[in-house]
């Protein structure tokens, strides 16, 4: 029991001098990613395009550029492409690709990971390193408030307040 007692001042530490990111208490922290959404074309950040024949869809300028370099099309058919043209770029791979092909207006917004949540913001650092895989090179810290959690709020006022050298070993007992 001393070790789970040892534990819990180790953790009151940390949650009384963690940066808390201008939140208010109580606190917890999440994942905060970027991610690609479908958007309107006056909203568009970028364009995808999408392939039906492979049901796949790819970054336009990357699949673009994919193509001039590994391309095994004539030299008629790389002639024609123009990158700087989003209707002529569709054309042309609606010509010599898939003619069913189409553009996706997309723009990236702000997500908080689902499934994460972390005490402490050095926690979610190490959850984000140690995953990185599952997440862009974007993904950071995102603290929040539980607000509205009177017991939440609670656990952590007695997480960051209650004096743990006064408990003794022998009150655990079984």
């Amino acid at each position: 029991m001393n070790q789970d007692i040892q534990f819990l001042k180790e953790l009151q530490q940390e949650l009384k001098t963690q940066d808390i990111d201008g939140q208010a208490a109580p606190r917890f922290w999440t994942v905060g990613d970027y991610e690609w959404v479908e958007a309107r074309e006056e909203n568009a950040e970028r364009y995808s395009v999408y392939l039906p024949y492979v049901a796949e869809s790819y970054v336009l300028d990357d699949y673009l550029k994919e193509i001039k370099e590994d391309c095994e099309l004539s030299r008629e058919a790389l002639t024609e492409l123009n990158q700087d043209d989003f209707d002529d770029s569709i054309e042309w791979i609606q010509k010599y690709i898939d003619e069913e092909a189409e553009l996706i207006p997309e723009r990236k917004i702000h997500i908080i990971q689902p499934d994460t949540m972390f005490l402490t913001k050095a926690e979610a650092k190490r959850h984000i390193t140690l995953n990185k895989h599952h997440y862009t090179s974007e993904a950071h810290t995102y603290a929040m408030t539980a607000w509205r959690a009177p017991k939440v709020e609670r656990l952590l006022t007695i997480l960051e307040t209650f004096d743990w050298d006064s408990i003794k070993d022998t009150q655990y007992t079984l």
